[in-house]
């Protein structure tokens, strides 16, 4: 008798079905396991006949055959123990054989019994769901992360006694999804209300913050560069559902969700340590899993005392700037990881940190200086929008009594500013929908016909838009830092004073093209923190004066 269960592995931060297939017949008591089972999973098959004896259950009294397909991927993890237990009480007849049919088992067997949680639920389940697989059996700790997926119907077991009594019952203790409340009223423990005078800098955090941009801020030792940077998520706008379900997802393969938690609500800040390797950065390992890069994704990644970083750690950074997600690839294969986050660097202007201070004394040589500076790339600094100084405090500033503006206040011209950048992608795209429908309904061979029918699985450029908002750019509706090239003309418009404007610090600064498109939508955001549709003289002033960065140190 040949019984069929269902579970899931990982790869990446993608989740993939594993059907779990069970051939019991009479004769000597075995369990042999096929389908290139490694490691862990070989192991599994201990672990289950202790569990099973150990929990009163009994293993079967005959000889099994586990097949796990695919048959041609290695599968090397824990959470298939559960899957395995359900195919083989089956088998023997220790649950009736329909109740595991057609159901997703994701969770990892203690000798006791137990059902311990594993990391990479919420891709699992997501996977299993786009399978059309309507059930699943989890982990009591995974229940909350299992019960976000919408069409999934979650029952959270303890232990292998619960799983069969569960399955004898036809049904278990189901999870309730918790529900999903951005922290847009949590006063954020960080407040830029602390933070005496840098108004300046302050001014450029906001831009920075309303318009995703990167930012880089350099100053002598103890001017508040770090304490400025620790209090850019509190002035961010909470997180779509979109997400946070994405952030969760990554946090759910990297096994940083805590105990019993479901969605991420809050932005993420990573602050790795300089003397970081590459794929620590990027990802990697034998089987790709998350970088610092990706962890911080849809949130912040502060990379202090930047030319402290290896060389080729910070070159890493060119392509995900750019992109927004990165590809790992290795010998098991190619996974991709999303990095749509804002990056935040911090350096001194030299090694000793007082160049240009103005009652310090530099001790660095000219030479050193330049070295020391040469560790950051041209092509890394011109991905840098905003490049700002954050000199040091006089007396008087520090002592200055007035109380400083809040991040809640900060937050809400944010805030507002990203709802103006979204309804000016919403009305773009709008119009290139319409446009493409024109165009279409325009050529004469692109006729339509209702009556042949679409092969099986296929779906239309709406539906694929409606179903997937990555793909229609979703960082472009809320970050100008994502406009497109092709977008700028019509998302950018200037006036003739700010073109003339642009036209001479393109000139006199030797931008770049990619400096150009990026000094533009640095002032599409000031504009906005304006309320301005159209993007005048000051706009592009302001955005210039948050370039001189490279000119005067670099």
């Amino acid at each position: 008798m040949v019984t069929t269960a269902y579970s899931a592995g990982l790869f990446g931060i993608d989740g993939y079905v594993v059907t779990v297939e069970c051939d019991g017949v009479d004769g000597l008591n075995d369990l042999r396991l096929i389908g290139l089972a490694e490691g862990a999973v070989r192991e599994a098959k201990d672990r289950l006949r202790a569990a099973c004896d150990n929990c009163g259950i009994g293993f079967p009294q005959c000889a099994m055959t586990v097949n796990l397909a695919p048959a041609d991927r290695k599968k090397d993890s824990s959470a298939l123990d559960l899957g395995l237990a359900a195919a083989v009480l089956a088998a023997g007849g220790k649950v009736p054989a329909e109740s595991v049919a057609g159901r997703l088992f994701i969770g990892e067997l203690s000798l006791s019994g137990a059902v311990r949680p594993v990391r990479g639920v919420l891709p699992m389940v997501m996977a299993a769901r786009d399978a059309g697989i309507t059930e699943a059996y989890v982990a009591a700790e995974n229940g909350a992360e299992a019960a976000i997926v919408e069409g999934v119907t979650v029952f959270a077991v303890s232990s292998l006694s619960d799983l069969a009594s569960a399955l004898r019952s036809g049904g278990g203790e189901r999870v309730t999804p918790a529900p999903f409340a951005v922290n847009a009223a949590a006063a954020p423990s960080l407040d830029f209300a602390d933070v005496r005078g840098q108004e300046r800098a302050k001014r450029a955090l906001e831009i920075a913050a309303a318009g995703g941009h990167n930012i880089l801020l350099i100053g002598p030792p103890g001017t508040g560069k770090s304490m400025l940077a620790k209090r850019l998520p509190g002035i961010l706008p909470p997180m779509t559902f979109e997400e946070a379900l994405e952030t969760t997802r990554v946090h759910s393969v990297a096994g940083l969700l805590q105990t019993g938690g479901a969605l991420v609500s809050e932005r993420p800040f990573r602050s790795p340590h300089h003397t970081m390797s590459a794929p620590a950065l990027v990802g990697g390992g034998t089987v790709p899993m998350p970088g610092e890069l990706s962890l911080a994704h849809n949130g912040v990644l502060f990379l202090d005392e930047l030319p402290e970083f290896a060389k080729n750690v910070t070159e890493s950074l060119r392509q995900p700037i750019e992109d927004g997600c990165l590809t790992v690839s290795r010998t098991a294969g190619r996974a991709t990881f999303p990095a749509e986050l804002m990056i935040v660097c911090a350096m001194n202007p030299c090694r000793c940190g007082y160049f240009g201070h103005p009652t310090r004394q530099c001790t660095c040589t000219e030479m050193s200086r330049k070295a020391y500076l040469a560790k950051i790339s041209g092509p890394l600094l011109d991905r840098i929008d905003i490049q700002i100084e954050v000199p040091a405090l006089s007396w008087d500033e520090l002592s200055d009594k007035k109380e400083a503006e809040p991040s809640a206040a900060i937050r809400e011209r944010v805030t507002a500013a990203r709802e103006m950048s979204r309804a000016r992608f919403d009305a773009f795209t709008a119009g290139s929908c319409a446009n493409g429908d024109a165009a279409q309904s325009d050529g004469a061979e692109d006729t339509h016909d209702d009556e042949q029918p679409r092969e099986p699985g296929a779906v239309s450029g709406a539906e694929l838009y409606a179903r997937e908002p990555r793909r229609r750019n979703a960082h472009a509706v809320w970050c100008n830092a994502r406009i497109e090239p092709r977008q700028l003309p019509s998302m950018c418009r200037l006036d003739d004073a700010a073109e003339a404007t642009l036209r001479a610090a393109y000139e006199r600064m030797g931008l770049s093209v990619r400096g150009r498109d990026r000094l533009l939508r640095v002032a599409r955001t000031v504009a906005d923190l304006d309320g301005a549709e159209i993007i005048s003289r000051k706009h592009i002033a302001e955005a210039i004066s948050l370039r001189t960065l490279d000119k005067e140190y670099f």
